[in-house]
């Protein structure tokens, strides 16, 4: 997890702390020297803010890097982010199945679990669950629980990313404007006797919530496609979603109803899980699969059941399979044709050979050349681990965000 481009301009005399870790985190300026260049501050002024960064425990020295003076001398001190002063908890909840995992700063999984959640179940029930898990977690670990600077979550519906609730989803009954960050920190600490984490200055671990679909977008395109300006992520599981990552920002849109793909209608008379006729996600979702191959004579109760018969190999499955990845291409010509990216990746249960070649189909015979000229269609790389990987990019981004560090740097007492 890398930081993203900053405010930082040469000659910026308020320059901040934060904004020198920034520089430092995304590697644009890693030696003392390469700061005062890049910000235009004396050397005095860059070591006395580094200094605070060294007494949070937020960077470290690492090895000696280029010479800094073209007259030659000793090699520069590089600077380095020092991702293991805290820890982040991750969480990807779908309808009935949940997974969660302890991550460092940087992006590394240390442990993780999962098992059946069933999210029909409700919040109260759900988010403790999850807790639970945390604290597990951080137990198999070693870690205390106020090492924790921050949780993540990503919940199969669209979220408010101002207030972290969701807005109207169609597969979360009873969870319409639920405050989950609120109970979800709460039952960690109930969970593990956590008070304040000592990452995060004062008050009770904080949570971040957001669409799974975003939060695996988001993890694919930072861990291995940060060149990529317009990213583009389907997710086809119970339902379809899209998570859309835009010069290295995810696009949500006005309230966290972008890239809810599943509810275009597209002519069909199917009854969609939200009450309308015509949904996407009522004839080319997983659960659609499952029904229709349920209707065959070949029991599937949901999108994972379907996602265990294309891994057999099962013909009538790959059929299906096919068929639904050209509904879902016909519709994502037009999501080309409109954002322009350069990466078009499938995840989730159907995410394999016979959908994405039914996606390829209809997407290049109805989105013009110009389009698909340098568009790669691909599956997800990060597979199951991108949503928590994404969830934890997301809580790192926002808690070493230049304004955010000054905040906490001074809560701190540094």
């Amino acid at each position: 997890m890398t930081g993203k481009p900053g405010r930082t301009a040469r000659g910026g005399a308020q320059t901040s702390a934060g904004d020198l870790l920034d520089l430092v985190r995304s590697g644009r300026a890693v030696t003392r020297g390469a700061l005062q260049q890049m910000t235009g501050l004396s050397r005095a002024t860059v070591g006395q803010r580094l200094d605070r960064l060294f007494r949070a425990g937020w960077l470290r020295e690492g090895a000696g890097g280029p010479v800094d003076s073209p007259l030659g001398g000793r090699p520069a001190i590089t600077l380095e982010f020092d991702g293991s002063h805290a820890v982040v908890l991750a969480a990807d909840l779908d309808t009935r199945h949940a997974r969660v995992a302890l991550l460092t700063l940087t992006g590394e999984i240390l442990a993780e679990r999962s098992g059946a959640l069933v999210v029909e179940d409700g919040p109260e029930t759900v988010l403790d669950g999850l807790a639970r898990w945390f604290a597990e977690l951080l137990t198999e670990t070693g870690h205390a629980p106020e090492a924790v600077c921050g949780i993540g979550l990503g919940v199969p519906g669209p979220v408010d990313s101002e207030t972290g609730r969701v807005v109207q989803p169609p597969m979360m009954s009873g969870w319409d404007g639920y405050d989950i960050r609120g109970r979800l920190s709460r039952a960690f600490s109930e969970h593990t006797s956590a008070g304040t984490g000592i990452d995060t200055g004062t008050g009770p671990v904080p949570v971040f919530v957001d669409n799974d679909a975003n939060l695996m977008a988001y993890g694919e395109q930072r861990t291995g496609y940060q060149d990529c300006r317009a990213f583009v992520l389907v997710k086809v599981s119970t339902g379809i979603g899209a998570g859309v990552v835009v010069d290295g920002a995810l696009y949500r849109g006005v309230d966290g109803g972008a890239g809810d793909l599943g509810h275009i209608r597209v002519g069909t008379e199917a009854l969609c899980r939200c009450g309308s006729y015509g949904c996407l996600a009522a004839v080319a979702s997983g659960g659609a699969v499952a029904r229709r191959l349920t209707e065959a004579g070949v029991p599937a109760a949901s999108g994972s059941d379907v996602r265990e018969l294309l891994a057999a190999g099962h013909p009538e499955a790959a059929a299906l399979a096919r068929e639904a990845g050209r509904q879902v291409g016909d519709v994502l010509a037009t999501v080309v044709t409109l954002l322009n990216p350069g990466v078009l990746m499938i995840a989730g249960d159907l995410a394999g050979t016979p959908f994405l070649t039914g996606v390829r189909e209809l997407l290049y015979q109805r989105a013009l050349p110009r389009s698909t000229a340098h568009l790669d269609v691909l599956t997800a790389r990060l597979g199951e681990r991108a949503g928590l990987i994404g969830a934890g990019a997301l809580v790192v981004e926002h808690l070493y965000a230049p304004e955010r560090v000054e905040e906490r740097l001074a809560a701190l007492g540094v």
